[in-house]
């Protein structure tokens, strides 16, 4: 396909050029948050899936971190599907995930 970059830095090509075209963010891994974040400046939004916490099954996701480390990556907003909606108490994950999230400062 004629891609001769490396992943990280095809992830920066392509956020550089959704910012040039006037997006407001990207969806990105949260191991390239802070590549995305150091190139795009911190009013880039970066939507990351893969959220787990830290005693969460990883389920068919390979690029996973928990709302703490992607929060200080450099994501903007998490995206938490399965470790919500499977946990035994729904509620009580949600709010055990917020919690986490407001600890980053």
């Amino acid at each position: 396909m004629g891609q001769t970059a490396n992943i990280k830095g095809q992830v920066v090509r392509l956020a550089m050029l959704a910012k040039k075209a006037g997006l407001d963010g990207v969806v990105a891994s949260p191991q390239e948050a802070g590549l995305i974040k150091e190139s795009c400046g911190s009013d880039f939004l970066i939507v990351t899936p893969g959220i787990r916490p830290a005693n969460a099954s990883a389920d068919d996701q390979s690029r996973i971190a928990t709302p703490e480390a992607a929060l200080l990556a450099g994501a903007t907003h998490l995206v938490v599907g399965r470790p919500i909606r499977a946990a035994e108490n729904p509620r009580a994950a949600a709010l055990s995930i917020g919690e986490e999230m407001g600890r980053v400062k």
